[in-house]
């Protein structure tokens, strides 16, 4: 009896540090997506990076990680998500020491494009694995209830890692705290993740991971092209027609196949469209919020990296505890009412603080919270909306659809916030009589703190209060933007879907 207790209570507590240890791993991939916030404008000033390649550090990470998942995913699915997983901690952990040494802008963002390579590897194999190790949907709603908290917290605690390093240390720190925590991770992968046989019928398909990567790229950067205020509409028609013509190739290539990568079947499931639109959604909203608030709070109010990082950590909180939350009772609620409940509650968030940005921190702290739980029930929904409608032989596809939302999502808000910002701000801004290189100042708030250093102090205290007003002017219009996106989309839930008494016996059963 001791015996059969004892192995037991082994094979559970095995089972919950297979969570922790996934759970780790997640958390760097997601922390990388945010840790720059608090740290771009004192990286931007110490590689002199231009509003453009400003972006394309922060773009190159999540556009590459999309491109590539799907792949990844079908690849674990074909050799074994535990082989996948390990390769991938590898690959992350020498990218993260190569980006802290990165002397230039482009060979830090060419170092965040193979940070993506190794982020597409785990990602997907942590929710197969996950899967794989908790049995019962009971356990696995709440397992992944977790995996979506701890998801959602990494991105939301990204900038204050980014801050307390920045206030001890240089920029490079933030890449290089990777390291050790990979190492450690490394020790106990293989010993704590259970050698499981692949599906060698499966097949790996490498062009057509290279079809949508580029298919991806070249939509997005035809999208924060068109926004642009100065824009190259040459340059944004080529990439939209590349963007288009590759996507076009990629689903054909997918349709002919016989082992195709994503199986375009899966969205003829309202459950599992619901939640890869609302991960997108949720993590535009995310990223963009805290990419426009997170510069906000240091270029316009002088915080420090560090004091930006922690005003913004009621949306860390919240988040954390909406994934295990709404992980416990959405047997009860069911998928779609949780979805448009998560959009309404972030949404209020959203509208609350952008009324009283400037009353008493309670309310901002208040509006905050709001952000953060109502994402992180949307993130947390939306997993299990997603890995509870896919079968167990296309848990890795599963897996890479459910990444690809996040950082498609990730890299749509920071490129269309940011985008929108610069737009804004550019159109605003009022320059100083007289000023020479005005078309500098109108490029980013960034540049235009950067040209005040070298002006007379009466011109540049004109310049800097000019630059403020618009970039406030700026992030006010783009996160009202995010709110009216997620009460649209909450009310098609709503409307749409408002029956919620299939889903429940979905979940249940």
């Amino acid at each position: 009896m001791i015996k059969y207790i004892t192995k037991n209570s082994l094979t559970l507590h095995n089972k919950w540090l297979v969570l922790v240890l996934i759970s780790v791993a997640l958390f760097l991939v997601g922390i990388d997506m945010t840790v720059l916030y608090t740290a771009l404008p004192t990286l931007t000033h110490d590689l002199n990076a231009s509003n453009s390649q400003k972006l394309w550090i922060i773009n190159a990470y999540p556009l590459v990680m999309a491109g590539l998942l799907p792949g990844f995913g079908t690849l674990g699915d074909r050799i074994g998500h535990r082989s996948i997983f390990i390769w991938g901690l590898a690959v992350f952990g020498l990218a993260s020491l190569i980006m802290a040494f990165s002397p230039t802008a482009n060979l830090l963002i060419a170092g965040r494009a193979f940070l993506a390579i190794g982020a597409a590897m785990m990602s997907p194999a942590t929710l197969a694995i996950l899967r794989q190790t908790f049995v019962t949907d009971k356990e696995r709603t709440l397992a992944i209830g977790i995996w979506g908290s701890v998801s959602a917290g990494a991105n939301a605690f990204g900038p204050l890692i980014g801050g307390a390093l920045l206030s001890r240390f240089w920029w490079g720190s933030v890449f290089l705290i990777n390291v050790p925590v990979i190492l450690v991770a490394l020790l106990f992968a293989p010993v704590l993740l259970k050698k499981r046989p692949g599906n060698p019928d499966r097949v790996w398909d490498f062009f057509s991971s290279l079809l949508i990567m580029i298919g991806i790229v070249g939509l997005v950067y035809a999208l924060k092209e068109f926004i642009k205020a100065d824009s190259d509409s040459i340059h944004a028609f080529i990439a939209l027609i590349i963007g288009i013509v590759f996507m076009a190739l990629f689903v054909k290539r997918q349709k002919g196949s016989s082992s195709p990568m994503i199986d375009f079947g899966l969205f003829r499931n309202s459950q599992f469209i619901g939640g890869v639109v609302v991960i997108l959604v949720s993590m535009l909203g995310l990223m963009g919020v805290q990419f426009a608030l997170t510069q906000r709070l240091q270029l316009v109010q002088g915080y420090t990296p560090l004091d930006a990082g922690i005003f913004i950590l009621p949306v860390f909180i919240a988040s954390f505890i909406a994934g295990p939350t709404i992980g416990a009772i959405l047997p009860r609620i069911g998928i779609i009412r949780s979805l448009w409940m998560s959009m309404f509650v972030a949404a209020t968030g959203i509208i609350i603080f952008a009324c009283f940005h400037r009353e008493p921190l309670a309310m901002q702290i208040i509006a905050l919270l709001l952000i953060g739980f109502g994402i992180g029930s949307g993130m947390a929904t939306g997993s299990s909306a997603i890995m509870l409608n896919a079968p167990e032989n296309k848990a890795g596809m599963a897996a890479s659809i459910e990444t690809v939302s996040y950082e498609l999502g990730g890299a749509l808000g920071v490129a269309i916030i940011g985008s929108i910002m610069t737009f804004v701000y550019t159109k605003t801004i009022i320059l100083p009589k007289g000023l020479v290189e005005g078309d500098i100042a109108k490029d980013s708030i960034d540049q235009a703190l950067l040209l005040s250093e070298k002006l007379n102090t009466n011109m540049a205290s004109e310049l800097i209060n000019s630059a403020r007003l618009a970039f406030d002017q700026a992030f006010h219009s783009v996160i009202l933007m995010v709110a009216v996106i997620m009460i649209l989309l909450g009310l098609v839930f709503l409307i749409v879907f408002g029956s919620n008494r299939k889903e429940k016996q979905n979940i249940n059963h």
